[in-house]
């Protein structure tokens, strides 16, 4: 299974055996929508609900923080998502959150997991089956471990050497716009690139070409072939841009999951105001 799916490959291989497919839309607060709540209402046929903010470190202040290894195994068995299952998974948001279900799947072991390209919104406007309700329960197995670094705001203090790339929008990036979380000062990390995760989609979701990722990492100053350390506002939309890498085959990227949400609520890190 290639990494990108279309529907067209997702609606041959509906209830297949061995392919899961995952729903793992979240929205922003202030949107006043619930992924759990449109996925009860309708989703891809036999798809499971992974729940961005319920599967992760509520020990933490940050947001939707990743969980240890152990507590992602055990929510994934619960749900019936295998890790050597083929996963691919989908997502109904704006923000194009199938990438951090993408992310930390892999992140847990997870090795053969795709993204539908173009989600959900593409799946609907095409006339594809629907249904509601959540799935009955699947015996699964996932012997979690964490494979993929994950940078910490300390590890970007002293110094990683890696060029950092945020997601965010150039509004909240260049601090011209509020942070939309309290307490999170405006600005940018000394020295960060500014990419923001739209200009990796087109305008109806899909993913852009590979030469056109490519003209979209070097015309905000990254090498997409080289390590570097993406973040966003809370570690959802960073994953784009390292799935984005990895269509044009750089895996060896990481992500600062803390991200803004951490970096600017803390009053001793340093933050740049205006363009990079």
């Amino acid at each position: 299974m290639d990494s990108l799916v279309s529907t067209d490959w997702l609606a041959r291989h509906l209830g297949e055996e061995g392919v899961t497919i995952v729903d793992s839309t979240c929205f922003m607060p202030a949107s006043g929508r619930s992924g759990r709540a449109e996925f009860l209402e309708r989703h891809i046929p036999g798809a499971r609900f992974l729940d961005i903010d319920e599967v992760s470190d509520h020990s933490n202040p940050a947001p939707h923080m990743l969980p240890t290894a152990n507590q992602f195994g055990e929510a994934m068995e619960r749900l019936g998502i295998g890790r050597d299952d083929a996963i691919v998974v989908y997502d109904n948001s704006p923000i194009r959150t199938a990438a951090r279900g993408w992310f930390t799947l892999r992140h847990f072991g997870a090795l053969n997991v795709a993204i539908l390209d173009g989600g959900f919104q593409k799946w609907l406007s095409e006339g594809r089956p629907t249904e509601s309700g959540e799935q009955a329960p699947r015996e699964a197995r996932f012997a979690a471990e964490e494979r993929i670094p994950i940078v910490t705001k300390e590890q970007l203090l002293a110094g990683l050497g890696l060029p950092w790339v945020d997601a965010r929008g150039k509004g909240r990036f260049e601090g011209s716009e509020p942070d939309p979380r309290p307490g999170v000062a405006s600005g940018h990390g000394p020295g960060a690139c500014n990419l923001p995760f739209g200009s990796v989609y087109r305008d109806d979701g899909r993913f852009r070409s590979v030469d056109e990722l490519c003209c979209a990492f070097e015309d905000s100053g990254i090498d997409p072939m080289r390590p570097f350390v993406a973040s966003c506002g809370s570690g959802v939309t960073a994953a784009s841009l390292l799935f984005a890498a990895h269509l044009l085959g750089n895996d060896d990227t990481r992500l600062y999951d803390g991200s803004w949400s951490e970096w600017g609520a803390d009053p001793a890190t340093p933050k740049v105001l205006g363009p990079a």
